[in-house]
């Protein structure tokens, strides 16, 4: 059943298979060329990782946790403090976020690595924290297979990602323009459930919940993507520049979504804390 969960004919946002996602290359390379600039834009992904701490078992105690997609390493330095005692990991695909957080601490270790074949031995963390990284994963269940494989039996994933309807505002202003798709593509809620459920883990919570930050204009919020490294990365994405009556006919098409506090931006975030189960030794030397 796990492989049936990646298995999803092409073609509409409510069904995304693997080759409609981004290329991971070219999110490494986005996110790395964004390293300085991500902080600063960061408010949504700030809150997003600070619920998923908040989801975290108040019993738990890693004696070795693990930040994956780290990126400039706010909650590996926000992990370190609260697990102080612990020994820390921060892995993220994009060298050139790991050369911004490496100086300013956090973890014992910043490497370089994938999510989907992840450079650690099997159960050897207790603790896999990922914050809104997921999302660019092609293999979601690959992805927890090796969350299973390097957790140590009772330790625990706690993960944030992006699921259908984020940036649905942005979504429906382009296609009432043109018709392509000029913004990123994610899974289904859905496919979470399904996912999860078949991964051999026990899911403690899994919910989905809308955050919309608004924005005085939509260069607002096209400049805070692209600060973020989070600007379109689909393939088959239109080339080249987009001319200036599009970009006319797409602030008129936004506009008709403004509310008072601005133009809205409405992220679909997927909360999901699993455990391995303490009689799962698989991998276990």
């Amino acid at each position: 059943m796990m492989a049936e969960c990646s298995e999803r004919a092409q073609g509409t946002d409510a069904e995304v298979s693997t080759a409609a996602l981004p290329d991971k290359r070219q999110v490494a390379a986005s996110f790395s060329r964004a390293a300085a600039s991500y902080d600063a834009v960061a408010e949504l992904q700030r809150h997003v990782g600070t619920q998923l701490l908040a989801c975290l078992p108040v019993s738990l105690q890693p004696h070795r946790w693990l930040d994956l997609g780290s990126g400039t390493g706010y909650f590996t330095r926000a992990l370190g403090e609260r697990y102080g005692q612990g020994t820390g990991l921060a892995v993220d695909i994009a060298e050139g976020m790991l050369r911004h957080a490496r100086p300013q601490g956090g973890a014992a270790h910043f490497i370089a690595g994938d999510a989907e074949a992840l450079p650690l031995q099997a159960a050897s963390v207790d603790l896999l924290f990922s914050s809104l990284a997921l999302q660019w994963c092609a293999d979601f269940p690959r992805v927890l297979s090796e969350a299973q494989r390097v957790l140590r039996p009772g330790g625990v994933l706690a993960f944030s990602s992006l699921c259908v309807g984020t940036l649905q505002e942005l979504r429906d202003s382009w296609q009432a323009v043109d018709g392509f798709v000029h913004v990123n593509r994610f899974r289904r809620f859905e496919d979470y459930q399904q996912c999860c459920a078949a991964s051999g883990m026990q899911v403690l919570s899994l919910q989905r919940q809308a955050q919309t930050l608004h924005f005085r204009d939509l260069r607002s919020l096209t400049t805070s993507l692209k600060d973020l490294g989070a600007h379109n990365l689909n393939p088959g994405r239109p080339g080249g520049l987009t001319g200036r009556a599009r970009i006319r006919a797409l602030v008129e098409a936004y506009e008709r979504w403004r509310q008072p506090a601005g133009l809205p931006a409405t992220y679909q975030v997927v909360y999901g804390v699993l455990q391995k189960l303490p009689g799962d030794v698989a991998g276990v030397a």
